[in-house]
């Protein structure tokens, strides 16, 4: 299935800690079904750098040093889903992140004939989710990215693409800061996983099997709540 035989607009909510690949997965499923990535940082920074109403309030709110209302964050949500490229569904990531977001949020939507299809939640294994982030390094030079178990470079030491010997890790990517990382997703997205749970919305999908197998499983989920 593909955004030709996409019988309804889908509109997602994608849930998952640091490292469950969410970035990856919205991603293919931008290419596969035309569907339109929203991060509300990204929104912001758009709406404030074209001075739309709601970007001219943010803009000032940023400027005295506070943080931007719930109501602003919809505004300016609001004003790009009227942009004609949303029309086949959109991939909201990074919001709602609280209770009270998610309400006003089905709110706007209802209101828009267009409510959330689906959320989908990408599960891991907090400790296999530790091991896979805590491995990870790059070459210095190109950027080729490596890890301590998974892929490891062929000769040790020497990057397999460029020959560099210069390695470099993020200061963030250890099994300390992980962790805690990972608890405080727990603790922000426990209420949001009852919330839409009770609303029957829910789409848990195990996050730690390969890449392209989690991907079979949004793409049938794409492809349920279209037809549906």
């Amino acid at each position: 299935m593909d955004a030709e035989t996409q019988t309804h607009p889908v509109n997602l909510i994608l849930l998952g800690p640091p490292g469950a690949g969410k970035g990856t997965q919205a991603r293919m499923l931008t290419e596969a079904f035309g569907l339109v990535q929203l991060s509300t940082g990204d929104l912001l920074r758009e709406a404030v750098a074209q001075g739309t109403p709601a970007g001219k309030v943010a803009k000032q709110v940023m400027a005295e040093g506070q943080l931007v209302s719930d109501e602003i964050v919809l505004a300016i949500l609001k004003d790009r889903l009227d942009q004609p490229d949303t029309g086949k569904g959109i991939i909201l990531d990074g919001f709602p992140r609280t209770e009270g977001q998610a309400e006003a949020l089905d709110a706007l939507m209802l209101d828009r004939g267009a409510p959330i299809s689906a959320v989908i939640s990408l599960e891991v294994d907090d400790e296999a989710m530790v091991g896979r982030i805590a491995g990870r390094y790059t070459c210095a030079e190109c950027g080729e990215g490596y890890h301590d178990d998974n892929k490891p470079p062929a000769s040790e030491g020497v990057c397999d693409k460029c020959g560099s010997t210069q390695f470099t890790r993020r200061p963030d990517d250890n099994a300390e800061t992980v962790r805690t990382r990972l608890g405080a997703y727990h603790m922000q997205t426990a209420p949001l996983i009852d919330y839409y749970a009770l609303r029957g919305n829910l789409k848990p999908v195990p996050a730690m099997a390969p890449i392209d197998d989690v991907a079979e499983k949004l793409t049938q989920i794409v492809k349920e709540v279209s037809d549906g």
